[in-house]
């Protein structure tokens, strides 16, 4: 199975622990963000892996081969401009259209500075089951940025901001506001249907292919905790988490 993680952002909201490498190194517990997302992606079955970079770019590449890729095949997908979620992986949607007997297969798309314990595999099976585009991760907790979903759990809408109207794609009598937790099993005809280009989001994708009729879905994550790992006292909380779980066995 393959697998995105996306690493290439700035981490500006990590500071100062980004002064002076990526966020994909930072540390939780004398582990880096990178190897415990790759290594929980390698115990759900994925394999091979792409990890897009941009700041400290050469730091990933070295730290990877100092780490043996940990066991899997990763490529390097460098972006010299930050792309954002939609253009860095259609930049990088050779890797998942390389082997033609592979095309059909779904893949993972995960963000580096989450941390959940989110079941990858249910997640999986609920995608191929329904035979949806792509599959979200949600849980009904407090975001600043909401996707509206239906009855069904399918994607209609987003509430950008609480100040703002809410963008409704796909009209429906009642829609549940979800926040979403960088973590996406998407199916590869997803990556011809990028009609945008440069730097765009993959939600804006998904609103406007919703709009067209595919179904993209949502997978409940209420039951699983989940942690943003974008700021450093979310850092402090986590590791004071597993601090308090090591004590408590």
């Amino acid at each position: 199975m393959k697998a995105m993680v996306l690493a290439a952002g700035l981490g500006t909201r990590l500071r100062p622990l980004t002064d002076d490498r990526p966020k994909a190194l930072v540390e939780l517990s004398g582990r880096t963000l990178l190897e415990i997302t790759l290594t929980r992606l390698r115990g759900f079955g994925v394999n091979q892996a792409i990890v897009n970079v941009h700041h400290f770019a050469d730091l990933v590449v070295e730290y990877l081969k100092s780490k043996n890729n940990f066991g899997m095949r990763i490529e390097i997908s460098r972006e010299d401009v930050l792309l954002d979620t939609g253009g860095g992986l259609k930049k990088a949607a050779w890797f998942f259209l390389e082997d033609s007997k592979c095309q059909d297969e779904p893949f993972l798309l995960h963000n580096v500075d989450v941390l959940s314990n989110i079941d990858l595999q249910r997640m999986l099976q609920a995608h191929k089951e329904d035979g949806v585009l792509a599959t979200l991760a949600v849980q009904q907790r407090e975001s600043s940025r909401q996707l509206l979903f239906d009855e069904r759990g399918k994607l209609c809408g987003r509430q950008a901001s609480r100040d703002r109207e809410p963008e409704i794609v796909c009209p429906s009598g009642q829609l549940q506001p979800l926040a979403f937790s960088g973590i996406h099993v998407i199916s590869p005809r997803l990556l011809a249907m990028f009609t945008e280009t440069g730097v765009f989001s993959i939600i804006d994708s998904y609103l406007r292919l919703a709009a067209q009729g595919e179904t993209i879905s949502a997978f409940r994550a209420d039951p699983y905790s989940w942690r943003d790992l974008g700021k450093p006292e979310n850092i402090l909380r986590a590791e004071q988490d597993l601090r308090d779980d090591r004590s408590s066995t």
